[in-house]
């Protein structure tokens, strides 16, 4: 390949990198941002930003108010993200995710969708224990019993989620489940407010579990990643300190999917103020 036929590579790579920069930046001011801050900040010249403004907002990835001039995302990221978000492509993007979670802990580890009134589990990774929980992926699980169920309920509405746990059938699985719907709604404020979930042998009489809330581009949530174990082999609060890790890899999935809020970095052991011992005491 010739020279020029190099350099022009070369610079359709760099419009590229230079159009990516851009998107990023007007995406991170959601009330919009005018053509001489995006230079200034981009640190590219007016004509050249102006310039590939102009073909991203032809192309519907960006759009320029008539009255403020101020760009703001376009219609078409907006189809891409939502082509991107389906069930299925979320669970693929997670798998590698899941499988770090089940690498690094040693731990069942899974994600969930809401779906309506079930709790879909749409992608799994077992640790390296001999204790398995064996079920295949698309098994439902009943929301008030689960700890992704609780986070996923913790994502609704108040009046939602009011009206939805008024439906649900709150059936005692196990001796541990929460069957009486104001405890159910004031555990999911708990877990508004620590931003995580545990289920304490509430679905399963030997299974421990907590769960993270995973978001995407909009910083809705659209899932619950999760860690289960045995009762006889992690206490409470061992669970709590291995759910460091599952912080992390929940944040690292929802940065994948397009998120770049900030995270809560509440103590993992925290659920409503109570340690994982006191929640033990709590529930006996």
């Amino acid at each position: 390949m010739s020279d020029r036929g190099h350099a022009k590579k070369g610079a359709e790579i760099q419009s590229l990198v230079r159009a990516s920069a851009l998107l990023r930046e007007i995406a991170r001011n959601r009330d919009g941002i005018g053509l001489a801050q995006l230079s200034r900040t981009l640190d590219l010249h007016t004509s050249t930003a102006f310039h590939l403004l102009k073909t991203l907002a032809n192309l519907g990835y960006v759009r320029q108010d008539e009255t403020t001039k101020l760009y703001r995302v376009g219609s078409q990221i907006f189809n891409l993200a939502a082509t991107a978000s389906d069930e299925v492509e979320i669970a693929k993007l997670a798998e590698p995710f899941i499988d770090e979670l089940a690498m690094r802990t040693g731990e069942t580890s899974h994600l969930a969708l809401r779906s309506g009134e079930e709790i879909v589990v749409v992608a799994r990774s077992y640790g390296n224990t001999a204790f398995h929980f064996a079920e295949r992926t698309g098994t439902t699980r009943p929301p008030h019993a689960t700890a992704i169920g609780k986070a996923l309920l913790a994502a609704m509405p108040q009046k939602n989620l009011e009206a939805l746990v008024s439906k649900l059938e709150l059936r005692a699985i196990t001796p541990r489940t929460i069957t009486d719907p104001q405890k159910l709604l004031e555990e999911i404020e708990k877990v508004r407010r620590t931003e995580i979930a545990y289920d304490d042998g509430e679905f399963h009489p030997e299974l421990r579990c907590v769960a993270v809330h995973v978001r995407n581009f909009t910083g809705r949530i659209v899932g619950a990643l999760g860690m289960s174990t045995a009762i006889w082999r992690l206490s409470l609060n061992d669970l709590a300190d291995k759910s460091i890790v599952l912080r992390q890899v929940a944040q690292d999935l929802s940065r994948a999917l397009g998120y770049t809020g900030p995270h809560e970095n509440a103590p993992p052991a925290a659920l409503g103020g109570a340690t994982a011992n006191e929640l033990t005491t709590q529930r006996r």
